[in-house]
């Protein structure tokens, strides 16, 4: 269903697609789901789910605050093009949809806790230096992810994977007070 959504968008996303792709059949997709709406909203609320217990792993993965920052900018950094797409889709459909953008608040603010957490947990150790308040760092951490998730997904000239994350990654040290901003990616990283 995700690969359908990606491909096609909420708009054009029909049961007969979805049926194509998953081998089930139209009429079992319809008592399921009720509408096709339904089965998208279902879909994208399951997909943004999995995507936010990924990041809570990869969290839980790293004890060190700034290690833990970057291995959960690494995670976004290297979605999949179709994670982009429907992350998209998602975020485009809840400016339209009140039940979506509801449910969007709460993937919202579940996303940005491992990153709020770590920023926090970074100032009570000592690790960093906070000039600001960690909501607003994490904010302004997200909104260049997602920005760079929209350039990518409407193919406009973008920074590598890799050159964002160095940039992005000295900005994030300059705010946090991070001597050694920028550890090279280890083979569990990539």
């Amino acid at each position: 269903m995700a690969e359908v959504l990606a491909a096609r968008g909420f708009e054009n996303t029909r049961f007969t697609d979805v049926s194509a792709a998953s081998g089930v059949a139209i009429s079992t997709l319809q008592n399921y789901f009720g509408s096709r709406e339904d089965m998208i909203i279902e879909a994208m609320e399951v997909f943004t789910d999995d995507e936010v217990t990924a990041l809570t792993a990869a969290a839980a993965d790293e004890a060190d605050p700034w290690r833990r920052l970057v291995a959960l900018v690494d995670r976004s950094l290297n979605n999949s093009a179709s994670t982009r797409q429907i992350l998209v889709e998602f975020w485009r459909s809840a400016m339209r949809d009140d039940d979506l953008r509801d449910y969007s608040r709460d993937v919202q603010a579940r996303y940005r806790a491992p990153f709020v957490a770590a920023v926090r947990e970074g100032g009570e150790q000592g690790a960093f230096t906070l000039a600001h308040d960690p909501e607003a760092v994490t904010d302004l951490l997200l909104a260049a992810l997602a920005g760079l998730i929209v350039a990518r997904v409407q193919h406009h000239p973008t920074p590598t994977p890799a050159e964002f994350r160095q940039v992005l990654l000295a900005q994030l040290a300059l705010m946090l007070g991070v001597d050694d901003p920028i550890p090279h990616r280890t083979d569990r990283d990539e």
